[in-house]
């Protein structure tokens, strides 16, 4: 039967591919830091019930955590750079581009069909379902493996159309994480951070703070604090879905909800969308604003982020007023 830890091995046996690569190439001045930090990366992803049933849950923890701490201190220092990719000159790239046009799009479009077709092929067909991932609920493996399998396709599809081998897509592949560096792990330690975070109590402590030194008893400034509160969480965090949680704990059901009546429905929507306010300006939103500077090779990485400043700000305020107008109603 399929199994999600299978995804999880699949990735990390890429990442540790590139890390080779990374270590072979000498045109890279940081190669073996770039190759150490992706292969600890991919080491990480084979970490699973298999090593704790060998060395005991505290050893793994301890073992991943300075896993994580060696990485970090590697991007700090600067540790990841960009090598050599065995590219094609810029004009065999035009020729190319010229010739295929449009059908570039196609790998890229064909990941999120599979993806549709194969969730209801598993949810509609009988038995399917049971046949490849066994008895049981399988929601988020059903989607992760469908996801997978529009890789895998639009992967041969980009094969076909480019005329290249494997090789060369892992070089770029391997381009790809070098230019996005350590911002391309932190979904997987924001999504940490949030836990941590909750489990800490800041919502708790953020509850105090407003209620000791801000006004809230003033329904506008408790409206602001709420909003602008969603909207710098998530720019620390990377995450309005990290960020609500807690802001919600701290000030919208104690002070909005309870102490000023509001409707919770509307101060939920409208404060999630305070939160991708911010996420329109961190880079700590790395999926969003430093990828597509990577995949576009803006020579700005925050460029992204520098042009959509003033619609989020612009929208934050927005938010605060039709919180203000319309939770109350």
């Amino acid at each position: 039967m399929f199994q999600q830890q299978y995804l999880f091995w699949l990735a990390g046996l890429i990442l540790l591919v590139v890390a080779v690569m990374s270590w072979r190439d000498k045109a890279n001045p940081r190669r073996l830091t770039t190759g150490l930090f992706w292969a600890l990366y991919g080491l990480a992803f084979l970490v699973g019930d298999w090593t704790i049933n060998l060395l005991g849950s505290h050893s793994v923890h301890m073992v991943v955590g300075a896993m994580v701490v060696v990485m970090a201190l590697i991007a700090g220092l600067g540790g990841v750079r960009l090598g050599s990719y065995h590219q094609r000159r810029p004009e065999q790239r035009v020729e190319s581009a010229t010739r295929l046009r449009n059908r570039l799009f196609l790998p890229a479009l064909v990941i999120p069909l599979v993806t549709v077709v194969g969730v209801l092929a598993f949810n509609h067909i009988p038995r399917l379902q049971d046949a490849v991932f066994g008895a049981g609920n399988h929601a988020t493996l059903i989607t992760l493996f469908s996801m997978a399998t529009g890789c895998v396709v639009g992967w041969l599809i980009a094969l076909k159309m480019t005329r290249e081998g494997p090789a060369q897509s892992v070089q770029e592949a391997r381009r790809l994480l070098d230019a996005i560096g350590w911002a391309f792990i932190l979904p997987q330690i924001l999504a940490t951070l949030g836990l941590l975070f909750t489990s800490a109590g800041v919502g708790t402590a953020i509850s105090h703070l407003t209620e000791t030194y801000l006004a809230v008893d003033n329904r506008f400034i408790a409206v602001a604090t709420y909003a602008i509160g969603m909207a710098l969480l998530t720019m620390v965090m990377g995450n309005a879905f990290a960020a609500f949680p807690i802001v919600t704990a701290g000030v919208g059901i104690p002070i909005l909800v309870l102490q000023h009546h509001g409707n919770p429905a509307v101060m939920a929507a409208i404060g999630m969308f305070s939160g991708y306010c911010g996420t329109l300006m961190t880079p700590m939103a790395a999926n969003f604003n430093l990828v597509p500077a990577a995949l576009l090779e803006l020579p700005d990485r925050n460029a992204v982020i520098k042009a959509q400043v003033p619609t989020g700000v612009l929208l934050l305020i927005v938010n605060i007023f039709l919180l203000y107008f319309m939770m109350f109603l």
